[in-house]
């Protein structure tokens, strides 16, 4: 594994937690002395969960001092932030199929209130993932019953509709706003569809796994789309496959990552499930007089295999950290993105501060 003379300095710190981390999310900071994590709760003893919110200490060590804590009626499936709103929104959806979005008070650092949809409203089951648009008040919610869901976000309370029904023929896994009236999502068999909400009735375009020979039964688990490149849409899933997608032409994808083309791949970083994958901004400025309009930029993930990594298309991945145990969530600070936060599946969280 490359490793380059930069990422030798990198700082880690790990915080023993006393639950497991689901899921986590930077909360856009009001200042630039001010450090907000948002988290995902599982408590194994209780079997309850919950949505808390953390003010980080960047002293030496740093650590999370907890501000806010709301109780989840289920287990959290999927968290988003939303990071631009009148007042920054969080939302959960559950193993049980019940959505809630919180508007937070960052001034007081809490969950000021809540609206909610019931399970059994929007999906049979559970809700696999959801997104909130990043200049909007909706939300995009996908299952593994084949429903895709639009949810409009009021101040008092959730509004929903059905934008397609597979009745359980097609899965859905991930999903991603690629502009206020696309968006991409992902299921079984490493396929994608993109979404026009102009367009009613199905899927405007999509691509198929059929590319991924011997692994044709993988997974997509995440989507991402780059802010200023929204018609390229990256995806993650199982054997360690990553994978970018111009929802703009009907072709093949680009493979940065896996074992999907059924040989071996000298660039990849791991062989397992891929849980989470995002545009790595801070390589990008980094390397910004380098990269052409074509290329993919860099992208970090994490892996049921415990590897937090950035693979860049032609070169040698970054391994950032191994560990011993899965890495199911991480999360890139936007406003300073040399910072990362990851949950360990040891009930750990690591802060990554990168030179």
């Amino acid at each position: 594994m490359a490793v380059t003379g930069a990422e030798q300095t990198l700082q880690i710190h790990r915080l023993p937690q006393s639950k497991y981390i689901d899921a986590l999310r930077w909360l856009p900071p009001l200042s630039a002395f001010d450090r907000f994590v948002v988290l995902a709760v599982f408590d194994s003893d209780s079997d309850s969960s919950s949505v808390e919110i953390h003010a980080l200490n960047r002293s030496d060590p740093p650590n999370l001092t907890p501000q806010s804590i709301w109780a989840s009626p289920s287990r959290i499936s999927s968290l988003r932030v939303s990071r631009s709103f009148h007042k920054p929104l969080v939302a959960a959806s559950t193993f049980a199929g019940s959505l809630h979005v919180l508007f937070t008070d960052l001034v007081e650092a809490s969950l000021d209130s809540e609206v909610s949809i019931p399970e059994k409203s929007l999906h049979v089951g559970p809700i696999s993932c959801i997104d909130l648009q990043e200049k909007g008040s909706d939300c995009v919610s996908v299952g593994e019953d084949g429903r895709v869901n639009l949810i409009s976000i009021g101040d008092s309370r959730l509004s929903s509709r059905r934008v397609f029904d597979s009745k359980g023929l097609v899965s859905y896994t991930a999903a991603r706003w690629a502009s206020p009236t696309e968006f991409v999502t992902g299921g079984l068999g490493f396929s994608l569809q993109l979404w026009d909400q102009r367009k009613p009735g199905g899927p405007v375009s999509q691509v198929k796994g059929n590319w991924a020979q011997s692994t044709s039964s993988g997974i997509v688990h995440s989507i991402d789309i780059n802010p200023s490149r929204k018609h390229t849409c990256l995806a993650g899933g199982s054997s360690g496959t990553v994978f970018a997608w111009d929802i703009r032409w009907q072709q093949q994808p680009i493979i940065l990552s896996g074992m999907a083309t059924g040989g071996a791949n000298a660039h990849s970083p791991s062989e397992s499930e891929v849980w989470e994958v995002q545009y790595d901004n801070y390589m990008h400025s980094s390397n910004m007089g380098n990269v052409s309009s074509s290329r993919i930029l860099p992208v970090m993930i994490c892996s049921e295999d415990g590897i937090l990594a950035v693979v860049e298309q032609g070169e040698e991945p970054i391994e950032l950290l191994a560990e011993p145990c899965a890495i199911n969530s991480f999360d890139i600070d936007q406003q300073n993105p040399s910072d990362v936060i990851c949950s360990l599946e040891w009930e750990s969280i690591a802060i990554l501060t990168r030179p």
